[in-house]
């Protein structure tokens, strides 16, 4: 099992993929009146697709999940045009790092570092920050889950890819509990031959989660929560093959 896909609720998701797409330098997969999906392929690290999905309307959730992008790629002459769509919301330094708060088409906060020798190896995505109401516990959970390994920087909360390329998924404590609505941004996972989907379901739930069962008709892949609330998606293998 992998990290497979960044997924977001849009009301428009041509307008808001086209814009990732082009601020984080995508190769388009697909699109149609229902979705938009782009690839970001990170040399000798992950391949994470973004995959922008038809809501309709606005979300109403608090955002429990950020990208932080490098500053290189928001400024490059590639990326200028789409990133005057979003607001600028606040410039801050945190953790002695200068970052300015900005949000994408369709409101969704990102953040630019602009600390660029720190962040070499990351490619344009810096990190995907998810909130947690008990960061130590959760980490352990997306470490399982996920394969990634604790960043040899160090810090709590950090996840990398095994390959120490592209970006971390840092857990962070979050600022509000989780709401009754569903994140606007997750995570999916796709499974492995090999990988048996019932005994995963089990032990995501010997690890914290929950399988939730959501009223949208027949789905080829199954919806969890995190011990935090966050959903995340498990994909069949890719190719039909099968996954129990």
């Amino acid at each position: 099992m992998y990290l497979e896909n960044i997924v977001f609720d849009s009301v428009d998701p041509q307008t808001h993929g086209r814009f990732w797409q082009q601020l984080l330098g995508c190769t388009l997969l697909g699109e149609d009146p229902q979705g938009f999906e782009t690839r970001l392929d990170i040399p000798e690290g992950p391949i994470l697709d973004l995959c922008f999905q038809r809501v309709p309307e606005a979300p109403n959730d608090s955002e429990r999940l950020h990208l932080s992008v490098s500053g290189e790629a928001a400024q490059s002459q590639r990326t200028a045009q789409a990133s005057t769509h979003g607001a600028l919301h606040q410039d801050s330094e945190e953790h002695n790092v200068l970052r300015s708060v900005l949000a994408d088409t369709e409101g969704n906060a990102y953040y630019v570092l602009d600390d660029e020798h720190n962040y070499l190896a990351t490619g344009p995505i810096v990190a995907l920050t998810l909130e947690s109401a008990e960061v130590a516990r959760d980490t352990r959970f997306w470490e399982w889950l996920s394969g990634w390994e604790q960043d040899i920087t160090g810090k709590p909360g950090s996840l990398r890819h095994r390959s120490g390329h592209g970006p971390t998924l840092q857990i962070c404590p979050e600022r509000e509990a989780k709401g009754p609505f569903k994140n606007r941004m997750h995570l999916d996972l796709r499974l492995e031959s090999g990988d048996d989907a019932q005994k995963i379901a089990k032990e995501i739930m010997r690890h914290g989660g929950r399988e939730l069962h959501p009223n949208w008709g027949e789905l080829a892949w199954r919806v969890y929560q995190d011990p935090s609330g966050n959903e995340f998606c498990v994909l069949p293998v890719a190719g039909g093959g099968s996954d129990d």
